[in-house]
């Protein structure tokens, strides 16, 4: 990819700053493969270029389209080609592959490491997006969870609150849809949700569905039932969801089926959304130059919860109580869920073993505080925040361009959901792409579609993910689903 002077001139800087006892890694080549930049892909490229130049190492940051990635790197590393060294890819997905052995352990590296200080790490994404079963295998580049983002001049004019519910979330969008939002003369939408078949429409579904399914904390789950790992989709719950989902669209872009996140992201930018799903992006997204619509305008809230929850033992959706709804607030139960999980790098157990520790340190370098405090800051990375140095302090986000203001909205809300008991996992299992990526984002479309209803979605969900199961090995699954989890009995 194509280098600034501004770029070279700081790895020269950097090259100069390098300790004399810094690891030489010269004649080292670590070959990485990630989805296409610049999100994700170009900041490992630069921060590529400064590691080169303190230690010698080749960083070669090879891309295949989001779609293609997981099945890529499961083919290269298990047909024993090993071409790539370094997988960097979404956390859940992970676990097929340390299933199949094919995956270095983390733990000693950074316990011989006294650079990347872990205890930093959120602990979400330390103990679930980093471990399984326990040890170590991933190191996080990026954490992953949705929240809900407003317009906060936009609904302050109209005198509504930001929702708290989803029942209000349609509301306050069909109130304020039709708005002139940006002063171009045209009306604008109440919500902006991507719903595209094979993208990443799912995860948004999860948000939706999470504070309706799950209301016990993180161990209960949403997608299966942890004592013998049936199906915990085809309720009321996840019809319920399924429903909300396709309401949004009653308010939003008249195209929105063949919109992804990149096609919503433009519209929100350009001032045209009061409402939207999206992961941490939004934020320094609204202080780029693109964003210049919604900077200080677009504020952040955890995801909406619901006054209604899954009993798991009907499967019907009933009204929360202390009982059915332990962390509720206000009766209204929420669970933020961790869509995706955040982009994580797995290094491939077979590489060389210098191979290996260049490719460790290079995670470690991308990963340290020093340098991603300020990746997260800057909306085109894809970066979205990890660390508490990162949530505890506005100055390196006022630095990059918020509002104090702003700054404090942004990452209180990140703390609120991160630090929510109730917090939602993505899924974390062998097979999890075939899961979601495939079986529930075709049953999501043809629903939208209008194909077929909410009942017969789950029902045809329920059975392929039986099938995904037994072909995995159900006791095998239901290990893996526990201990991702952190259920250990």
């Amino acid at each position: 990819m194509k280098t600034t002077a501004l770029g070279l001139g700081f790895v020269t800087a950097m090259a100069s700053a390098l300790p004399a006892t810094a690891q030489d890694y010269s004649g080292v080549t670590v070959e990485i493969l990630t989805r296409p930049g610049p999100v994700i892909a170009q900041r490992l490229v630069e921060r590529g270029e400064e590691f080169t130049a303190m230690t010698g190492a080749e960083i070669r940051v090879n891309e295949v389209p989001f779609a293609e990635l997981f099945q890529k790197i499961l083919t290269d590393w298990a047909t024993g080609t090993n071409s790539i060294d370094v997988g960097v890819f979404a956390s859940g997905w992970a676990t097929e592959l340390v299933d199949g052995g094919l995956v270095e352990p983390l733990d000693d590296y950074i316990a011989n490491d006294d650079k990347i200080d872990v205890a930093d790490i959120a602990p979400y994404f330390r103990e679930f997006n980093q471990k399984i079963g326990g040890q170590t295998y991933l190191i996080t580049v990026d954490g992953d969870f949705q929240m809900i983002y407003y317009r906060k001049d936009i609904l302050d004019a109209a005198g509504l609150a930001p929702p708290r519910t989803w029942a209000e979330y349609i509301d306050v969008a069909k109130a304020v849809h039709g708005q002139d939002m940006n002063g171009d003369g045209e009306g604008d939408f109440g919500s902006c949700i991507f719903k595209k078949r094979n993208a990443q429409s799912y995860f948004a579904m999860g948000t939706i569905a999470s504070s309706l399914v799950q209301t016990k904390g993180t161990g209960e789950g949403i997608f299966f039932n942890t004592d013998d790992m049936t199906p915990k989709v085809n309720n009321e719950a996840w019809q319920e969801a399924f429903r909300i989902y396709k309401a949004t669209g009653e308010a939003g872009p008249p195209d929105e089926l063949n919109h992804d996140i990149g096609d919503t992201r433009g519209l929100v930018q350009a001032g045209r959304c009061a409402l939207t799903i999206d992961w941490g992006d939004i934020g320094p997204l609204s202080i780029d130059e693109s964003g210049a619509a919604i900077k200080d305008k677009m504020y952040a809230v955890i995801a909406p919860g619901s006054t209604r929850a899954l009993n798991v033992e009907t499967g019907k959706l009933e009204d929360c109580n202390d009982n059915l709804c332990p962390n509720a607030i206000d009766g209204i139960n929420y669970a933020p869920y961790a869509a995706f999980g955040g982009w994580a790098g797995a290094i491939n157990k077979n590489a060389d073993d210098q191979v290996k520790q260049a490719a460790y340190d290079f995670l470690s370098y991308v990963n340290q505080a020093a340098q991603s405090n300020v990746d997260v800051t800057m909306g085109w990375t894809g970066y979205n925040p990890y660390r508490n140095s990162q949530l505890n302090d506005t100055a390196n986000w006022v630095k990059a361009g918020f509002s104090e203001a702003a700054a404090e909205n942004y990452l209180g809300a990140i703390k609120d959901s991160l630090n929510h008991p109730n917090m939602a996992s993505d899924l974390k299992i062998p097979g999890a792409q075939q899961y979601t990526g495939v079986v529930l984002d075709r049953e999501l479309a043809r629903f939208l579609a209008g194909e077929i209803t909410a009942e017969q979605a789950t029902a045809n969900i329920e059975e392929a993910w039986e099938e995904i199961t037994e072909d995995f090995g159900r006791d095998s699954q239901k290990t893996m689903y526990n201990l991702s989890l952190g259920v250990t009995n």
